[in-house]
């Protein structure tokens, strides 16, 4: 059974929440993207949209929205999302794909409505 944690950022304060999603809640964001919108209701939030903007696997590497799927690869960065590194300097690293799977244990999410 799928398990992860919502984070909830709330732009308008600057405040954010962790919601714990298991069983069907979980199953009905298997296959989201980053970027893509969906209804808080799904979490237990009513009246809101949310957008995903991120997240991370059980083993802490982040997902970057250009890799597509929810695999691992390796690949060179020079900045960005997992680097914090010096100007012109480039490093590979592993990072998962933009797609959410059972894998995944955190969702960063901004509300958007």
């Amino acid at each position: 059974m799928p398990e992860f944690k919502v984070v909830v950022s709330n732009p308008k304060d600057g405040t954010s929440k962790t919601i714990e999603v298991k069983d069907q809640q979980a199953r009905a964001l298997l296959g989201l993207k980053i970027g893509d919108v969906f209804d808080g209701m799904i979490i237990g939030l009513k009246g809101v949209k949310l957008k995903i903007t991120g997240g991370s696997d059980r083993s802490g590497f982040p997902m970057i929205p250009g890799i597509p799927g929810a695999v691992k690869k390796s690949v060179i960065l020079s900045r960005g999302i997992g680097m914090k590194s010096k100007k012109y300097t480039r490093k590979r690293k592993t990072v998962r794909g933009n797609t959410i799977s059972e894998d995944t244990a955190l969702i960063n999410t901004v509300i958007v409505e």
